[in-house]
């Protein structure tokens, strides 16, 4: 047949990924985008004006756009997103979190988006080479909407910056002199959230980790949004007051305002009713106030998919999931990795003498599973590895199990808009990324982890009705207990363990704020 004729400039019909991004409806988007605007607030509607503003111009902008949890920021990246693409245009939303991606309209994680170095360093750039698919991609697209930005390293930033400047060049040639290649780019986030983690860092190698420590920085024009539009509902006014109340004190540990502290590390009052005060057993004391009557629940989707127990560390972590699988009374199934050593260019032969197969099984690090998983059907499980995001499926999300075959798992989706659906999880080999490691090995296993508790970093995303915070050790790094107390959506559903030095239950738990990292966070 022949090929159809367009009256705009020439699209290239071979490129899958421009074809997709013009996939959408348009006429559906232009009503979406009616609707958004009407309902923007006058603080929404100036920070909406200043970036469709840049855009129309094409001559570039750097934005950050700052606001807590339920101030709107996404409403705004609906909004902005809705406008672009019913003309046509293309918009590239990425977030640093799978989870986040997926509550992004046509939202992918930033590293497969951009093919970012999973360990970038101060000279890296992205893998995208002149003429590609999505180097033509990249030059076509009016604006790049980036969630969650504070969680990744500058570095990732600076590296996408080079890849820009490089790439844009030969549109123009003053580009190369420009921030991002003088393409339109919004980052978002709260820099009240956990910042980059940098294994064994110090405070100094955090903080000069974050995105306001970067060169690109000056360039950046900052917009608030300060206004709770959680608090904006018709809701009964006591109960406002309650939830008001509430979110500031959540505000003010995440500000470091609570305690009067010059380091940024200071013991902070948990009120009584958030506190749990008698228990034995801390372990199952915390189980039993965040899954009450978890025996005749054991099955049900949306009592699972509500509660999650946080703690700082993986071992509390794998303590309480151990506890909690073995309530479970179901058959359990147990499945071994099959670890191998990678074989290198410059591989000495005999290392695999000296890192057996048993050697290897003994590893633990982060984001591979264990060499050992003992799972029963019923028992919510993580995913450690994007599989399919398109279906939901990434790191970070939850399922629950439903079947276990040998060689594949039968799950059903918990959270976000597929839950419900039943998806099959493969083995996978995979490699870790973990520097500190000084030879590369490869683990076959389910990238799968028990999740009825998660770590605090884990959970960062994540929205429940029912926390329980597990502080057997207290939490160590900046943000690390706004975010966990800022995971639960009411007051009630919160309830709080917490250990002084002497291992003795106390009223108080240690918050830690970097309030350096505010620094710059001035708007205009």
């Amino acid at each position: 047949m022949p090929t159809p004729v367009f009256n705009e400039e020439e699209i290239d019909n071979t490129n899958r990924l421009i074809c997709e991004e013009l996939r959408y409806n348009r006429c559906s988007l232009s009503k979406e985008h009616e609707e958004l605007l009407v309902k923007l607030t006058m603080e929404k509607k100036l920070v909406y004006d200043r970036i469709i503003k840049a855009v129309h111009e094409d001559k570039g902008g750097f934005f950050f756009l700052y606001g807590h949890g339920g101030t709107g920021k996404r409403f705004i990246w609906r909004t902005l997103s809705s406008a672009i693409r019913s003309k046509g245009d293309i918009v590239l939303t990425v977030a640093s979190n799978g989870i986040v991606s997926l509550l992004l309209p046509g939202g992918r994680t930033a590293h497969s988006r951009f093919a970012i170095p999973l360990n970038a360093t101060e000279n890296s750039t992205c893998n995208i080479k002149q003429g590609t698919p999505l180097s033509k991609l990249i030059v076509k697209a009016k604006l790049i909407i980036w969630d969650e930005a504070p969680m990744m390293h500058r570095y990732c930033f600076e590296a996408l910056d080079r890849t820009l400047r490089d790439i844009l060049r030969f549109k123009d040639a003053t580009n190369l002199d420009r921030p991002f290649g003088g393409k339109t780019v919004v980052l978002g986030g709260d820099f009240r959230q956990i910042l980059p983690v940098i294994p064994k860092g110090t405070r100094q190698d955090i903080v000069n980790a974050t995105l306001n420590s970067s060169y690109l920085w000056n360039h950046c024009q900052v917009l608030k949004l300060s206004k709770n539009m959680r608090l904006e509902g018709n809701q009964v006014d006591s109960h406002l007051n309650d939830l008001r109340q509430f979110s500031d004190w959540i505000l003010a540990i995440g500000d470091g305002m609570l305690g009067n502290s010059v380091d940024g590390i200071d013991k902070v009052h948990i009120p009584d009713d958030l506190i749990i005060n008698d228990c034995g057993d801390p372990i199952s004391a915390i189980v039993e106030t965040t899954y009450p009557d978890f025996l005749s629940h054991c099955s049900d989707l949306t009592y699972l998919q509500q509660r999650g127990i946080l703690a700082p560390t993986l071992d509390m972590v794998e303590s309480i999931n151990e506890y909690m699988v073995s309530l479970n009374k179901s058959q359990p199934k147990t499945f071994f990795s099959s670890d191998t050593i990678c074989m290198s260019d410059d591989a000495f032969t005999g290392l695999e003498h000296v890192h057996t197969p048993e050697f290897l099984n003994t590893i633990k690090c982060s984001g591979i599973p264990n060499h050992v998983i003992t799972l029963k059907v019923g028992v919510p499980v993580m995913l450690l590895r994007n599989i399919d995001p398109s279906s939901g499926l990434c790191n970070g999300t939850r399922l629950i199990i439903t079947r276990l075959g040998n060689r594949v798992i039968e799950a059903k989706i918990l959270s976000g808009n597929m839950a419900g659906q039943k998806v099959f999880i493969p083995r996978m080999s995979l490699t870790p990324s973990d520097a500190r490691i000084p030879f590369k090995f490869q683990r076959r296993q389910f990238s799968i982890v028990v999740s009825f508790a998660m770590t605090i970093n884990k959970s960062q995303g994540q929205s429940l009705s029912h926390v329980g915070l597990y502080l057997k050790k207290s939490v160590f790094t900046h943000g690390q207990l706004y975010v966990a107390l800022s995971r639960v959506t009411k007051r009630k559903g919160l309830k709080i363990l917490v250990y002084d030095d002497d291992g003795q239950i106390s009223n108080k738990a240690i918050n830690v704020v970097y309030k350096e990292v505010f620094r710059n966070l001035l708007g205009e």
